[in-house]
């Protein structure tokens, strides 16, 4: 198994476990909203539900991105995770706004509340196993490039953050209701803040998702890229312009203009285009595609090309200086404004 492969393998198990973890915390939610009959237990139960639909339809998506491309999808099927992903931040937005609409119910026909101490730790320990996951899933979706897998992270930690806000509201309820004072109407209130702070959480998500489906650039992906074609650079590498850098899930796909001398054989190039080819596949593995289009150069480059050609018009006086700027520029470059004496 590849390095590549091998990563899509570790995130397609992470997201079982996400899956079995995200059915257990629901049982144990409801169990909660049973015994105690608050209303923002059953906010944190609601969308627990959402969280197993969406476990399982990553789960899913994860599974899809991993299968190699073929004659119908002929560039992989990555990009089912940013399906996943904007489905989850979807169903994220409805859980917020069926808690919204059900807390402004519960203000106008309250129920009592009963055994909120029992309530209290069950909370606790669902928040605390979803705050511990939730976090590898991200640190581990954004090392290994997969958006199926940071989604259901940040699903996670949205969760947690809810179930400490209704955990810490039932502790002040637990307090003042000892004391003798009946603030039961805090419990919709809570429900009702945290709802709104959910559905806020779901249009991240879905803004996310249709990033990537509209190719927008990864900026850190591509400043990387830059810096890998910089320390492979020759000196027959005249120019680099128009490169584009488009995640589809775990594949990368990189395109890039490389003005050559005139006079360098087909062979030549050839190697050229393979040992850029390997230089990148050693960083990403071998789920990267590299497009690399040769151009021959003109007699206004010759000044910053040091190759040993009999077709030199000018003295070479120094290498143009590739940034990210100038290497995703969509033209090649004809002056010296930019120049590297080294």
């Amino acid at each position: 198994m590849s390095g590549q492969d091998d990563l899509s393998e570790q995130n397609y198990s992470f997201q079982k476990v996400i899956a079995v973890l995200a059915v257990t915390l629901l049982v144990i939610k409801f169990a909660a909203w049973y015994i105690t009959s608050s209303m923002a237990v059953f906010t944190d139960a609601m969308e627990s539900i959402v969280n197993v639909a969406a476990a399982f339809m990553g789960l899913y998506a994860l599974y899809l991105s991993a299968q190699p491309a073929d004659k119908s999808h002929p560039y992989g099927h990555g990009k089912v995770e940013l399906v996943s992903s904007f489905a989850e931040g979807a169903m994220i937005i409805a859980a917020g706004v069926l808690i919204v609409f059900e807390a402004i119910e519960s203000l106008f026909h309250p129920e009592d509340i009963k055994s909120l101490d029992f309530g209290v730790l069950l909370l606790f320990l669902t928040a605390l196993a979803n705050f511990v996951v939730g976090r590898a899933a991200i640190h581990k979706g954004t090392k290994n490039r997969s958006p199926a897998l940071v989604a259901s992270g940040k699903h996670l930690c949205s969760d947690t953050y809810s179930t400490v806000g209704v955990t810490a509201a039932l502790i002040v309820m637990i307090g003042l209701n000892n004391m003798g004072y009946d603030i039961n109407w805090l419990d919709s209130g809570i429900a009702i803040i945290l709802g709104l702070i959910i559905g806020i959480t779901g249009i991240r998500v879905v803004k996310n998702s249709l990033d990537g489906f509209m190719d927008r650039t990864d900026d850190e992906l591509v400043e990387e890229v830059a810096t890998l074609i910089n320390g492979f650079r020759h000196d027959d590498w005249v120019d680099v312009h128009d490169l584009r850098v488009v995640k589809y899930g775990p594949m990368i796909h990189i395109d890039l203009h490389v003005m050559f001398p005139r006079e360098m054989a087909v062979a030549e190039l050839k190697k050229e285009q393979d040992e850029v080819f390997i230089a990148l596949s050693e960083r990403f593995g071998s789920k990267v595609e590299v497009t690399l289009m040769g151009e021959p150069c003109t007699d206004q480059m010759c000044q910053h090309c040091n190759y040993g050609c009999g077709c030199r018009t000018s003295e070479f006086t120094g290498f143009i200086e590739w940034t990210v700027e100038t290497m995703t520029d969509t033209n090649e470059h004809h002056v010296s404004a930019h120049v590297d004496d080294s």
